[in-house]
């Protein structure tokens, strides 16, 4: 089961240029506001910040890349400059520029789901961060996209995974567990796409939040800074006390806990403690 999908734009254009809640290639947003993930960007938003990063070489070699993926997005010359696009515009910037030909060339799941399979890290995350862009995004057929992203270890495949696309499309088990991930792999409940607006009147949310940071005081591991937020959200804080962030005491903010034997936390991830940061692929 699953959230209602995003409406298709009334224009017909095959390859939507922006969707609500987009993500933007650095936006930034006070923790007071919207999450990075829901800052809007269009497609064209990338690219004017591209031009003003990228040297001529570079800036040429993205024009005949688009050119390519939009001419023939049926053949596979495109996807050799979706391969490629870090040796020719640098790591910082290739995840933008995959993100660019994924869009140009109008990518369906089919192929969505043969470059994520088949792609490094770096390759699928752009995959993750550009589906908000494409048809399939109004649609959950790219679940499986995501929800394997999930099982990972990747951090920044953790948080590319909870974007837009996740925000509209998971169901509230797999959001829930989707955010106790990140808290348990150390990514910022900044990257959540749709946070204040779902976690809103989550008492579910809120117990498995509550037995999550009771479990790590119990064990001596500090609780995520982000959960009190999460909690704070979800409107269902117990008596207003904050849990001790950023502590390995078996302690709340006001008195001793005990751990619950639940296994919700546990559920939500099954990687080792640490997050891992793999050196990025291009």
């Amino acid at each position: 089961m699953v959230n209602s999908p995003v409406p298709e734009p009334s224009s017909g254009v095959p390859r939507p240029s922006a969707r609500p809640g987009a993500p933007g290639p650095s936006a930034e947003a006070p923790a007071t506001g919207p999450s990075r993930a829901e800052v809007p960007a269009t497609p064209a938003d990338i690219e004017a910040q591209l031009a003003g990063s990228l040297d001529g070489k570079s800036s040429s070699w993205l024009r005949e890349a688009l050119a390519e993926a939009e001419r023939a997005p049926g053949e596979a010359a495109w996807e050799l400059y979706f391969a490629s696009a870090g040796r020719h515009c640098g790591r910082t910037a290739a995840g933008d520029v995959r993100v660019l030909l994924l869009h140009a060339a109008g990518a369906g799941t089919a192929t969505l789901s043969r470059l994520y399979r088949q792609g490094t890290a770096a390759e699928r995350a752009a995959v993750l961060r550009a589906l908000p862009y494409l048809p399939t995004g109004a649609t959950p057929e790219a679940l499986p996209l995501v929800e394997d992203a999930l099982r990972a270890n990747d951090t920044t495949l953790v948080a590319a995974a909870v974007g837009p696309y996740a925000g509209v499309h998971l169901d509230p088990h797999g959001w829930r567990h989707a955010v106790l991930k990140c808290l348990f792999a150390g990514v910022p409940l900044d990257a959540v796409a749709g946070l204040s607006r779902r976690a809103r009147g989550d008492a579910e949310l809120a117990r498995m939040l509550g037995d999550f940071a009771h479990e790590r005081t119990a064990a001596g591991r500090h609780v995520p800074a982000d959960l009190n937020r999460a909690l704070r959200l979800t409107g269902h804080h117990p008596e207003g006390r904050p849990y001790a962030a950023g502590t390995t005491g078996a302690t709340e903010a006001t008195g001793t806990t005990e751990a619950t034997g639940t296994t919700d936390a546990a559920e939500a991830t099954d990687s080792a403690d640490a997050p891992v940061h793999p050196p990025e692929e291009f």
